[in-house]
């Protein structure tokens, strides 16, 4: 296992602005030597011509294009607003003169 020094767990929870006790130092100091003692396991994997990735599964959007279509109801849609003046939907005002 990686040594973690009772001091560098200090230092870090003085930049984190924590307050620990002794046993919290020295729980913190085992668990960040485990991280550090994985991430070296991690090392030794060779990676070379794996392509990077931003997320182990493949995130896809499904977009459709962007066409204007004239509503034939639009009266049925403006019927449900709050309010309406004549074919328009009315909002109350956001920006002072």
């Amino acid at each position: 296992m990686a040594r973690i020094s009772k001091e560098e767990v200090k230092k870090v929870a003085q930049l984190a602005r924590l307050e620990l006790n002794d046993d919290q130092i020295n729980n913190h100091a085992e668990q960040l030597a485990k991280i550090i003692d994985y991430i070296q396991q991690l090392d030794k994997i060779n990676t070379e011509n794996i392509p990077c990735t931003a997320r182990a599964i493949e995130v896809v959007n499904v977009l459709r294009k962007d066409e204007k279509i004239n509503y034939k109801k639009s009266e049925d849609l403006l019927d449900l607003a709050p309010s309406k003046e004549d074919k328009f939907f009315k909002v109350p005002k956001i920006i002072s003169d």
